[in-house]
C-alpha cells in the first residue's frame, strides 16, 4: 500500500487518466481470470473464495471506471447556463 501511494503520488496529473485506463484493462482480466478459477474448483471452500475474489475483483474493476468517469469529467468544459428572459418575452 505504501509503495503504491509513493508511485502514484509521483505520476503527474495528465497521466493519471491514461494510467487508470491501463489498470481499469488488467483489472478486467483479473475479472475473468478469478471467474475461471471459481467455475473449476473442487473442494467445498474454493467456489466460495472464487466467488468471493469475483465480488472483490468486480468491485475493484467499477471502482476504477467510476474514477476515470470522474477524472474525465474535469476535462470537459464548463458550460454556463443561458441568460433569463423575462415571462413576457421581451428582453431588456
Amino acid at each position: 500500500m505504501f509503495v503504491g501511494f509513493e508511485v502514484i503520488s509521483k505520476v503527474p496529473t495528465t497521466l493519471h487518466t491514461p494510467l487508470m485506463s491501463a489498470t481499469n484493462a488488467i483489472h478486467g482480466i483479473v475479472l475473468v481470470g478469478a471467474i475461471l478459477v471459481a467455475g473449476v474448483a473442487d473442494p467445498t471452500l474454493h467456489p466460495v473464495i472464487g466467488v468471493l475474489l469475483v465480488i472483490l475483483a468486480g468491485l475493484n474493476v467499477f471502482g476504477g471506471y467510476t474514477v476515470t468517469e470522474r477524472m474525465l469529467q474535469m476535462f470537459k468544459p464548463k458550460t454556463t447556463p443561458a441568460a433569463e428572459t423575462p415571462k413576457d418575452g421581451k428582453a431588456t
